[in-house]
């Protein structure tokens, strides 16, 4: 660049506006961007930068400057002379007091952050004056805004600062902060009262009257004189003022703790400004001299745009924004769980003025408007009332248990205001947000009472009136009869995240409420849900007189307007009801079941009807539900399955299952629509697995299905159904009846049944030609592979005899897949079905499969996965063939679990193909789903057959006698070592946690780490490795995983860690001098607690990073003593 700096600066700006003009090539933008850099980094660029800033309106080029300097302290202030440095220290804050006004908030504002990085590098030592200058601005009228902005960026860069820190200088920056505390706090309440008492007038209220519960002041009272003022009017100054004031306590809250320096009076002041969030906009004429309400920016936090002339006021969102960050404020305060025994009084304070506002929030009686609550919080400010939510669902989760035995707390009265403020909330989103706190609080009780059962009784009674109001109203919300308007809003058709819509999200949330308050008071919302429920099924059972038939259909003939939309209404409500209903099934069952035993029949009762009554009005949304809520009905019918076996009669229970049987099997038929066919085949699978009644393979509609599955193949179900199907057949035949004897089981004719079963099943699938018809071939190995498997899925927990029965019905199949398996091999969507199919029985009848058989397959797949194979499959990334070969892998993972010696001659072959052939392909590629599978081989290998490796004798066990270790195939396991150690120099973060668990693991049950031969030759590359983990930040999510195996490392030997490895590691450390080694060596205190060697850890990488960075900001030849 030219010498003369005028020129410099021209052409700067030519170069700045070229840069960011739309016609600039992306070429040129990269040479003008090397040219900028170049200059940036010349010795001394920052006085040309100091010119520019002073002489420069372009605000590409007071940003570039700004950049400069910026990078100078953050990256090169070791390496500036010190009257250099002193230089800077002096003109930029005098640049910023004669230029503030003038520059562009943002320009503004990077400048006071450079300032304050040269504050967090010299304060105090060097710039004494930095804090006590910038509290100076602070406490001048003029500069106010300014040091505002300055004493909130200082609280913000000082007290988290980034790694340019050495961990001695963060913790000295907040010791000092911390000091400062009360003067900054003393200097904002100041700020805070002196403008609302410039804009306040005390108001004289008369005593609400002492039948009137609709104001609700009385529980208030001693604190609501507090808050008794009229804020005439807010000058713009002043409510900027305001806003930075209250910016700077939100962030000093953040990290301060609770003290005696947070004042009575700073909260009475930060309440004050709380209230504006409160008020509604006024509709008058603007006062002659402001310019009407100003715009939504004005009270920027910039302290210098927006002000306006001295007497114009701030207008309603302005106001907004000013109890928006009170609310702030309070909620950092909210927080803290750490409360001072001596700082409850001063929370409860807070607490009652917090629910005075709650009072206003609520109050639709005052004199001075008429508006309803609903509207009211309709016209104040969103994010103010997210705000307020935020400090309810705070002070419910983390402060209720605090202050809810003070006699001082009105709580019931609290709950009541909570109740008014959550059904009057004016959006869904903050209408479901006030459920979440119901939902925290009546989990707070539940906990509550199940550790106080002796005084149940009379904490329930306290809350009963509330919950059970919270009910009816709840109930109310879900009902389209009552809401028809409002839930007709709601979207029934988009997915979010969580695979739901907002209306099934609305409902959801809305039954987890009722489900909560049923589990306290089950009579009183049962004697609540079930009248709703029968008024809606009443309508719904009554259609039928409004079926018209004719010789091709059958119609609904209801045709007035009022009608069908009475009927729409009902119709959705008997929908969400009975998902009300199901979801309350799990509070019938279990010790209660006799006790609720009448309750829970009058609902199975209920929903059987409507199962049989859905087969004649086809109304497919009731009929799926009342489908699912018989089904979470299982466990009820299966414990009255156990209950009337011991009884003689059983005809109520027959009659359900009959009943229920005869109505679900008419739509398991191919014609049915397949929501609904799917929902009938999981409620037949919840009978034939869950309730297990003895008679029901033999019940007629049962009956059908066995004929429709085994004889209709023209008419196959769709596959997930036909599955579904087939597992309950199958566990119908397989299960044993519950509460029988073995004798009474059936068990040989039940083995022929399911032999002749499978047999039908498999068929076509044994009489295959895959030389012929491929693609029908591949179709019918596909859909019967899927079926065998989850039969045995399905009985793979079962008792011994089931699983026995299973196998001898699936042996010819097993031995037909494994002599069509190396005819697949080259079609990986097939040998993937295969693979599934043997992981399954591998899992669930290896036993059953005996070691002879097991050996064979395991041989097979060995000899046809070889290494070419498998790099064709797993260099497919993502593709059917990686999915082979992870199948593949799972299968060996059973095989090398199982106990005994069964199977450890297989352990060599298993090894050398996990470590020689497919280690070699995944070390250096991706294939993070087969590189996990394959490291999970490796630690079950290790982990399952650790004998292998180490054979420790009994005596020497006994004796500990310190004698060599006998270790046999040593190579194999350094091999698997060293591959564990080379997958933590990789930037997979899945697997470096996966396998440093299983190190931790492995030293946990075999203490990996204190074996000689990792001690000697492993372990200090391992620690060497994780250390160097942290200090290249890939893997901070990680930090206290690492921090943790490192311990559990270092204490094999901490003696040899702090005195050998330590001072090694640090010689190895480029970048570093003999005097910084030394400092770090001795830091890291040699402490034996793994909170202590943690913060050794920390302070270690972070310094040794930092002394890096200062380093490399050296210039050339700088001598460092």
């Amino acid at each position: 660049m030219p010498a003369s700096e005028e020129t410099s600066l021209r052409a700067l700006e030519s170069l700045m506006t070229e840069f960011f003009h739309s016609c600039t090539t992306n070429d040129r933008k990269r040479e003008i961007e090397e040219l900028l850099n170049s200059f940036a980094g010349q010795p001394g660029s920052w006085r040309h930068c100091l010119y520019f800033l002073s002489n420069s309106r372009n605000e590409y080029v007071m940003m570039y400057s700004l950049t400069v300097f910026e990078n100078l302290v953050n990256k090169m202030w070791v390496g500036v002379a010190s009257e250099d440095k002193a230089e800077l220290r002096s003109c930029l804050p005098k640049l910023l007091l004669s230029q503030h006004t003038l520059l562009p908030f943002f320009i503004r504002n990077k400048l006071c952050k450079v300032i304050v990085d040269i504050g967090r590098q010299d304060w105090p030592m060097f710039y004494h004056d930095f804090f006590s200058n910038t509290l100076q601005l602070v406490q001048s009228p003029s500069l106010a805004p300014l040091g505002l902005v300055l004493l909130k960026m200082t609280s913000e860069e000082l007290v988290c600062p980034r790694e340019d820190l050495s961990v001695a200088r963060k913790e000295e920056l907040k010791k000092l902060l911390l000091e400062q505390i009360p003067t900054v706090l003393n200097l904002l309440t100041g700020i805070l009262e002196t403008v609302w008492d410039k804009h306040s007038v005390t108001v004289t209220t008369p005593p609400p009257s002492p039948t009137s519960r609709e104001t609700g002041e009385s529980p208030f009272c001693c604190f609501s004189v507090i808050l008794h003022y009229t804020v005439l009017g807010l000058e713009s100054e002043s409510g900027t003022l305001c806003l930075l004031a209250l910016e700077c306590l939100a962030h000093l809250f953040s990290w301060i703790p609770l003290s005696s320096s947070i004042t009575p009076a700073l909260l009475a002041s930060i309440f004050h400004f709380a209230r504006f969030g409160c008020q509604l906009p006024v509709k008058t004429k603007p006062l002659p001299t402001s310019n009407g309400n100003s715009s939504p920016g004005s009270l920027l936090a910039n302290g210098s745009e927006g002000q306006g002339r001295t007497g114009q006021m701030i207008g309603h969102a302005d106001r907004a924004r000013l109890g928006v960050m009170a609310m702030s404020c309070i909620n950092e305060l909210m927080c803290k769980n750490c409360v001072p025994l001596d700082f409850e009084e001063f929370l409860l304070r807070m607490f009652q003025q917090t629910f005075y506002l709650l009072q206003r929030l609520t109050n639709s009686h005052s004199h001075t408007n008429t508006h309803s609550v609903k509207n009211r919080l309709q016209e104040l400010d969103e994010s103010y009332v997210e705000k307020f939510t935020d400090f309810l669902r705070l002070f419910v989760s983390v402060h209720l248990r605090r202050i809810e035995s003070n006699t001082q707390f009105p709580l019931v009265e609290f709950l009541a205001l909570l109740f008014k403020y959550t059904f009057n909330q004016p959006t869904h989103e903050g209408y479901l947000a006030c459920l979440d706190i119901w939902s925290i609080f009546l989990d707070y009780l539940t906990t509550k009472i199940r550790s106080r059962l002796a005084d149940r009784d009379s904490v329930l009674n306290r809350y009963k009136d509330a919950l059970v109001l919270l009910l009816r109203e709840v109930l109310n919300r879900i009902q389209f009869r009552l809401n028809q308007s409002q839930l007709e809003e709601l979207d029934d058709e988009t997915l979010d995240d969580d695979q739901q819509t907002e209306w099934q999200r609305y409902l959801r949330q809305s039954l987890e409420v009722v489900a909560r308050v049923m589990e306290l008071l089950p009579s009183q919302t049962f004697s609540i849900l079930f009248p709703v429920l029968q008024e809606d099924l009443d309508i719904y059972l009554g259609l039928q007189q409004f079926i018209v038939t004719t010789r091709t259909n059958r119609r609904l003939n209801i045709t007035a307007e009022a009608d069908c939309r009475k009927l729409h209404c009902a119709l959705r409500d008997l929908s969400s009801l009975l998902q009300a209903v199901g979801r309350l099934a799990e509070f019938f069952t279990g010790d209660v079941f006799t006790a609720r035993f009448n309750d829970a029949l009058a609902i199975v009762q209920r929903l059987v009807e409507v199962t049989c009554y859905g087969s004649q009005i086809i109304h497919k949304q009731n009929q799926l539900m009342s489908l699912a809520a018989l089904q979470a009905y299982s466990h009820w019918l299966a414990q009255f399955c156990s209950e009337v076996q011991r009884q003689q009669d059983q005809t109520q229970f027959v009659d359900l299952i009959t009943s229920s049987m005869a109505a679900t099997t008419p739509l398991i038929n191919a014609k049915v629509p397949e929501k609904l066919l799917v929902s009938a085949c999981h409620l037949l699978v919840s009978m034939a697995t869950t309730v297990r009644p003895v008679f029901l393979v033999s019940l007629p509609a049962i009956q059908n299905v066995f004929n429709l599955i085994t004889e209709n193949h023209n008419h196959r179900l769709p596959q997930e159904a036909h599955v579904l199907v087939c597992r309950a057949l199958s566990n119908m035949l397989l299960l044993p009846w519950p509460s029988l004897p073995e004798a009474e089981q059936q068990w040989p004719s039940r083995s022929t049944s399911h032999a002749r079963l499978v047999s039908t099943l498999t068929h076509q699938y044994q009489s295959i030609k895959p030389f012929r018809e491929r693609f029908l071939c591949k179709v019918v190995l596909q859909q019967t592979l899927c079926v065998l498997r989850d039969v045995v899925d399905s009985i793979s927990g079962e008792a011994t005899k089931s699983r026995q029965i299973c196998y001898q019905s699936l042996q010819e199949s097993v031995q037909v897949t494994l002599a069509l398996f190396p005819l697949y091999i080259q079609q990986p969507d097939v040998t993937d079905e295969m693979l599934s199919f043997f992981l399954t029985l591998f899992q669930a009848l290896r036993v059953q499969m005996g070691v002879a058989f097991t050996e064979q397959i395991i041989q097979t797949f060995l000899s046809m996965f070889t290494r070419d194979q498998l790099a064709v499959s797993i260099l497919q990334e993502g593709s059917a063939g990686s999915k082979v070969v992870e199948k593949f892998l799972k299968i060996l993972q059973v095989v090398v679990q199982e106990p005994g010696q069964t199977f450890k001659p297989m352990l060599p072959s298993i090894l050398s193909l996990c470590m020689e052939q497919v280690y070699p392909i995944v070390a250096e590629r991706s294939c993070p789903d087969v590189k996990a599978e394959m490291f999970e081989l490796l630690f079950q290998i290790l982990h399952q057959n650790w004998r292998f490796f180490f054979k420790t004798s009994v005596l020497s066990s006994v004796q500990r006698s310190g004698a060599e270790e006998h270790m046999e195939n040593q190579a194999q396991f350094i091999a698997a070592m060293q591959a564990f150690g080379q997958s933590f120099l990789q930037p997979d973060i899945h697997i470096f946690k996966q396998n440093l668990r299983y190190l931790e693991i492995l030293n946990s049950k075999h203490k990996l780490y204190h074996r000689k031969l990792f001690r000697s030759s492993m372990l200090f590359h391992f620690i060497n490795v994780l250390l160097q983990v942290l200090l290249h930040k890939s893997h901070d999510l990680l930090q206290d995983d690492i921090t943790l195996a490192l311990y559990n490392m270092a204490a094999v030997d901490f003696q040899a860690f702090y005195s050998s490895f330590l001072p090694e590691f640090l010689n190895g450390c480029q970048g570093l001098d003999p005097h910084q080694r030394t400092t770090l060596a001795r830091n890291f205190t040699p402490e034996r607690d793994l909170p202590s060697f943690s913060q050794g850890v920390y302070r270690l990488v972070n310094d040794l990073r930092f002394y890096r960075l200062c380093n490399g900001s050296l210039p050339p030849g700088t001598l460092k003593l």
